[in-house]
């Protein structure tokens, strides 16, 4: 007899946190938080659209399609490696590849939301680094939000929660759209889009390191349950949004590291205090 979480499991922790089918949600999630479960990814993907209403989750291309910035051309406080020469640079983007709608996710964001890609059939964005996946009625609309000089576009539409699924703060996107509300954490990436063109992407986010240091801000919001070995955490999107606001507005390195000047962060901080 299997001793994995079930189905049944699944579906029951998230009702406790009060998700139904009027409920939109963007899942963060660790499959190996759980410990074993019982059909493995594709039983989570299928447990979450059962409960919810509108499931989105992550489905970047970075590993594959991102590329170095070009020889000379070194924007301020983007904190990001440019190519040696021009012979570096198009060895580098002959060697990515270019972005379609059917790439693999990031392995970096978990066995999940690649999983989610191929068996629920969602609505996939069109960013070459950071696309946004989503199924249900709300999947059309949030994605369509999505475009490539405002990439976090779905999640500013989203009319819902997030969901962390054995994962923290760290994975928190949502963090993100309030940084740049506020000018910081605007960096320009750069990416393969077909054979041998490529192109600057802009207000793509930056690190999240630190960002655990929100959870005191939104206990109060958050709630949560455990599913097998998995700490699973339901916030409202509108409560990341307003505690984020509000450290940064009383202190611009908020959720920032400041040991480090090769950091990231370093430029979200120099970014924030260059509109202030």
């Amino acid at each position: 007899m299997s001793t994995g979480v079930s189905f049944s499991e699944l579906v029951d922790g998230f009702q406790q946190l009060g998700l139904d089918q009027t409920s939109s949600v963007l899942v963060h999630s660790s499959l190996s938080s759980f410990g074993y479960v019982d059909g493995g990814a594709e039983a989570v993907c299928r447990a979450l659209t059962a409960t919810c209403g509108t499931v989105m989750m992550p489905s970047g291309t970075w590993d594959l399609t991102g590329i170095p910035a070009p020889p000379g051309l070194v924007r301020p406080h983007n904190a990001y490696w440019t190519a040696e020469s021009w012979i570096d640079f198009d060895e580098r983007l002959s060697q990515a590849t270019a972005f379609h709608p059917d790439l693999p996710v990031d392995r970096w964001l978990g066995r999940i939301p690649d999983v989610f890609r191929q068996t629920s059939a969602p609505v996939r964005g069109d960013h070459p680094l950071f696309a946004l996946q989503a199924a249900g009625p709300e999947a059309e609309r949030l994605i369509a939000a999505q475009r490539l000089d405002w990439p976090l576009g779905p999640i500013e539409a989203l009319d819902g929660d997030i969901l962390l699924i054995g994962v923290g703060h760290t994975s928190n996107t949502t963090i993100h759209l309030a940084e740049q509300y506020l000018n910081r954490s605007n960096f320009y990436r750069y990416a393969k889009t077909a054979d041998g063109v490529w192109a600057e992407f802009p207000n793509v986010s930056g690190e999240s390191h630190r960002f655990d240091a929100i959870e005191p801000l939104v206990r109060s919001a958050t709630r949560e349950v455990r599913i097998g070995q998995a700490r699973v955490r339901r916030i409202p999107k509108d409560a990341v949004l307003t505690a984020t606001r509000d450290l940064i507005l009383a202190d611009p390195a908020a959720l920032l590291c400041t040991d480090d000047p090769a950091c990231r962060c370093a430029a979200a901080l120099a970014q924030r205090l260059a509109v202030v």
